[in-house]
């Protein structure tokens, strides 16, 4: 299981997916959060629990990849889905192992 060295490789992570889905990011921050892994405005902004920085990658870049989609769909829907699956094939079993873990 490879984890994120710090803060810095994620948020690389992060702008390397923003670049890759053509999506503009205003800030970004990696901080502690009670109650979410992640979280995003319309203006560009992301936020990201630090916890997230334990973890391996693949869920790491599922919670990245599904964040950045929000900029486009802001829902759960379909298109989301059908993207989700262009972008991070098998992302329904990092999703079904994170709803498992306390935020």
């Amino acid at each position: 299981m490879r984890t994120w060295k710090d803060k810095d490789d994620f948020k690389l992570k992060v702008r390397e997916y923003a670049l890759k889905m053509d999506i503009q990011i205003k800030s970004l921050y990696v901080r502690p959060m009670k109650n979410k892994w992640a979280s995003c405005s319309t203006d560009g902004n992301l936020n990201f629990n630090k916890d997230l920085l334990e973890m391996d990658k693949k869920t790491g870049e599922y919670v990245i990849v599904h964040e950045l989609l929000h900029f486009r769909v802001p829902n759960h829907g379909k298109l989301w889905k059908s993207l989700m699956s262009a972008y991070l094939p098998g992302w329904e079993e990092i999703e079904k192992r994170l709803k498992n873990l306390p935020v």
